[in-house]
């Protein structure tokens, strides 16, 4: 006779088990197992579908950073024709290309405190406007002076869209696929850098005065659509219950979660991260002045800030600070002077930029890769990885250049490492330190202070993009352009050594238990040096078996 447990192997004819299982387990009835026991495979869970209401928001949303990725990469191609248009010199022109980062300070400062005012939503259409106006401008400018003007304009319509739309998603996905969904704005940057090579090449053949015009012109198409289509957006859940509008936020997590149950543990969770008692279940209730307007909010972040909230703010600060310092700006930004300091020598300008179109392509390829693997592999082995190919990438450009400077004759091998490194170098890049900066800054922050605290982080990454696109070709002309590579892989190096210390893994955990990692709170078992470095103690999940 064979026991019971033997006959409820999966391996037996399934009639019989299909029989015995409702004989032993009967259907209104699962059989609970303990933590520490291993599920019997009698049949796999099924993986909750995507949330297509919750994806369509955070691509509305995410659609904001086209205009970043567009301008970063436009003005690489009309550089060359504004250059020769407007008889400008290199220093006005590196100026020009990277100063729209320091302008974009502004937007990205004034973007927490104004989404706090007005609402997420309507942030993302005031940053859409500003930058429609900045192109609008720059396209038309009939000199240097004007042209400043329009990216001054279209700066802070940047630092607007890059801060808020993170913040927006993070705030309106589901916990199982944030990481998915917050790495949408990075994407988008991406795939509008794609557009702005496209862009330049598309319009290589015309007139000098024209063609620099047109690619800015182009760039006011994608706010249009990007203002009309927020209108069908809801807002953020948080930011509702924050003004204390607990029954339209109770509304938007129901479309927003992948389960009933979710959405009322994410609404509980919020409330009570916003000081409002569980018992409280009107449509609207009143929240304390200082919790609804952000009052307070810059002394607890820098005056005075709580040991959790000050690692919070290093590793928000610190992981915007590499993304930027490690020189990606440069490849993106300076394409055409990379490849032709690497040897790609061609006396047609539509050649040369066509070939940078081979930069977005490759960009935008391991963006897309990065996103499915955010949810499934983690936060941490990503940015790691995508860090360590980064040092390696640069060092080999950095040696390539080298050769290539100390050699009369052309090298094809050293012209072909050059380039491959360069598509390396994005590549690393692009499958993790580009969206995880991003998608980490917009969900470690806790509720009261994630407007500003990203911000922050916001504005510490336009910093340094606008300070390595303004010196990139003095540094290279001052130390090589070998020895700013071999920089650049030095600074990432140090970056590899941050995020290995400072920044744990965030992956399957609520916005509002994500705090509890930098300060300890319910993880006493280990000890707040681990907390720190990244060991993530996982809670006990209690498992079922379900009826057939």
């Amino acid at each position: 006779m064979w026991p019971v447990s033997s006959l409820l192997d999966p391996h037996r004819p399934s009639i019989i088990n299909h029989q015995l299982h409702h004989l032993f387990i009967p259907a209104s009835r699962s059989l609970p197992f303990p933590s520490s026991s291993k599920l019997h495979p009698m049949e796999k869970p099924l993986k909750p579908k995507r949330n297509k209401y919750a994806i369509l928001c955070a691509a509305l949303a995410s659609m904001n950073s086209i205009i970043l990725g567009y301008d970063v990469a436009v003005i690489s191609g009309a550089a060359l024709f504004i250059k020769d248009d407007l008889k400008i010199d290199d220093t006005k022109l590196e100026i020009l290309a990277g100063i729209i980062n320091i302008y974009s300070l502004v937007g990205s400062l004034a973007a927490g405190r104004t989404s706090d005012w007005i609402g997420r939503r309507y942030t993302i259409v005031l940053a859409s406007a500003i930058f429609f106006t900045g192109a609008l401008i720059m396209g038309l400018a009939p000199n240097y002076a004007l042209l400043m003007v329009g990216r001054f304009i279209a700066g802070i319509g940047v630092g607007y869209g890059l801060m808020i739309a993170p913040v927006y998603t993070a705030e309106v996905s589901p916990t199982s696929a944030r990481g998915f969904l917050t790495s949408f704005p990075e994407v988008f940057i991406n795939f509008g850098i794609l557009l702005g090579y496209i862009s330049n090449f598309a319009y290589a053949n015309l007139p000098e005065h024209l063609a620099w015009r047109m690619m800015f012109l182009t760039g006011a198409i994608p706010p249009i659509f990007l203002g009309i289509g927020v209108l069908a957006m809801p807002e953020s859940p948080r930011w509702l219950v924050m003004q204390g509008r607990l029954g339209e936020a109770g509304r938007v997590l129901g479309k927003t979660s992948d389960t009933p149950e979710e959405a009322k543990l994410r609404l509980a969770e919020i409330k009570e991260a916003a000081g409002i008692p569980q018992s409280c279940t009107d449509e609207v209730v009143e929240v304390p002045k200082s919790k609804s307007s952000g009052e307070g909010v810059w002394k607890e972040l820098l005056i005075s800030p709580t040991p959790s909230v000050r690692r919070i703010l290093i590793a928000g600060i610190g992981l915007q600070f590499f993304q930027q310092a490690s020189g990606i700006d440069s490849v993106v930004l300076y394409g055409p002077r990379v490849f032709e300091k690497a040897g790609f020598q061609t006396q047609s300008r539509t050649k040369l930029l066509a070939a940078t179109v081979s930069i977005g392509f490759t960009k935008t390829i391991f963006i897309l890769v990065a996103t499915f693997l955010l949810d499934r592999v983690g936060r941490r082995p990503l940015l790691l990885t995508s860090a360590g190919g980064m040092v390696v990438s640069l060092t080999m450009l950095a040696t390539g250049l080298f050769v290539i400077d100390h050699h009369t004759e052309k090298l094809p091998w050293a012209v072909g490492l050059c380039v491959s490194m360069v598509l390396c170098f994005v590549a690393f890049f692009s499958i993790g330190l580009g969206p995880i900066a991003w998608v980490y800054s917009s969900e470690i922050f806790p509720l009261r202070l994630r407007a500003q605290g990203t911000s922050m982080g916001t504005a510490t990454n336009r910093i340094m993009s606008g300070v390595i696109t303004m010196t990139f070709i003095s540094l290279y002309k001052a130390i090589t352009i070998a020895g700013s590579f071999y920089l650049y892989a030095g600074v990432a190096s140090a970056g590899w050594l941050f995020f290995y210390n400072f920044l744990p893994e965030t992956k399957g955990r609520s916005l509002e238990e994500v705090e509890e990692l930098f300060g300890g709170k319910r993880l006493e078992r280990k000890g707040e040096a681990e907390l720190v470095r990244g060991d993530v103690v996982e809670e006990p999940v209690k498992k079922s078996v379900q009826p057939v």
